[in-house]
């Protein structure tokens, strides 16, 4: 019997070591199983973070959540903007401008028009801010009051009583360098003759700002004595949002005017002739009898500066996007008006 009992003490005592074998290695096993675990990615069914989510939203997308952002809080002030056709993030947007894309677009047309309107072609141009509407006599006055722009010629206004004169009504008799001192006061610069025209036309080359349709007194000022309120036709409005890009005032540009910017070596990208190639083009025009190449107007003896977007006083085929007219930079006209542009690279 002590036999037996001795055996069966050996055999316990064995199979316990081999349980003691086994255990440690349980542990180890097991602690490196969970550390796979929380190193492995969430499973399909899990939300991925905010960042993720907003690096991958649409350009058109992060637009309207910006936007939508601003309008749910009130804050007019500067919004972040996305250019659709770059997909790259823009500069904050004044409250006062909207954006123009960069891409390109139809500049001139092949037929109708003047002979500086020809030819049709593409012209590339990077994104930009653009002023909603065009500057107004109590924005200005602000510049006024600051010394930093000289007071409108409201003089030659004074027959004219109080149809030219208001707050909201764009400011007036400012010369070329009088709309650019302003620019610069508010940070930003007067547009380039084919970005005013960019704005127009958008991606669809379309004839007016807002679109095809002939011009009629619901979507522009024209065919009267006197401008209007800027934004007073908003059916008006262009491809991006801007008010008055047609009717109410002309707007002054930043180039100077070539009567064959069109053909020049920089058409693609909107630019003219030096002043020294434009005068040799201006009396050329003359030499061969070509007085109405410009219009009305006749072929300059300066190097005058581009003037866009038609005004009251004009009929409504004088209203179209490739219409350019041109005076000597230093003119105060009663029916010559402004607005701002501003780069839109970060």
């Amino acid at each position: 019997m002590r036999a037996a009992s001795l055996l069966a003490i050996v055999l316990l005592l064995a199979l316990l070591g081999a349980c003691g074998t086994t255990a440690p290695q349980t542990g180890p096993q097991g602690a490196s199983g969970s550390a796979s675990a929380s190193a492995a990615p969430p499973p399909p069914s899990a939300s991925p973070p905010p960042a993720a989510t907003d690096a991958a939203a649409p350009a058109d997308a992060a637009t309207a959540d910006a936007t939508s952002a601003t309008d749910a809080t009130g804050d007019a002030g500067p919004r972040a903007v996305v250019d659709p056709d770059g997909g790259r993030a823009a500069a904050a947007a004044p409250d006062d401008m909207l954006l123009v894309p960069a891409g390109s677009f139809t500049m001139g047309a092949d037929k109708g028009g003047e002979e500086d309107e020809r030819p049709a072609h593409t012209v590339t141009l990077p994104a930009f801010f653009l002023d909603k509407t065009e500057v107004t006599q109590k924005a200005y006055q602000e510049c006024v009051a600051a010394k930093a722009c000289k007071e409108p010629d409201y003089g030659q206004l004074t027959q004219y009583g109080a149809r030219f004169r208001g707050p909201n009504k764009p400011v007036v008799t400012v010369s070329w360098s009088d709309s650019r001192a302003y620019c610069t006061f508010r940070g930003k610069r007067l547009p380039r003759e084919a970005e005013f025209e960019r704005a127009i036309r958008g991606d669809d080359g379309r004839p007016f700002p807002w679109g095809t349709e002939w011009p009629t007194k619901e979507r522009s000022v024209f065919g009267q004595s006197n401008p209007e309120d800027v934004g007073s036709r908003p059916a008006g409005r262009g491809p991006y949002g801007h008010d008055d890009l047609a009717g109410n005032v002309w707007e002054w540009t930043e180039d100077m005017y070539d009567p064959i910017a069109y053909r020049r070596a920089g058409a693609a990208n909107g630019t003219p002739g030096s002043c020294t190639e434009i005068l040799a083009v201006q009396d050329q025009l003359r030499r061969e009898g070509k007085q109405g190449f410009t219009g009305s107007n006749p072929i300059p003896n300066e190097c005058e500066r581009a003037i866009r977007g038609g005004a009251y006083n004009y009929d409504a085929a004088g209203l179209r996007s490739t219409n350019r007219v041109h005076h000597p930079g230093t003119f105060r006209l009663r029916m010559t008006g402004f607005r701002c542009a501003k780069d839109a690279a970060p």
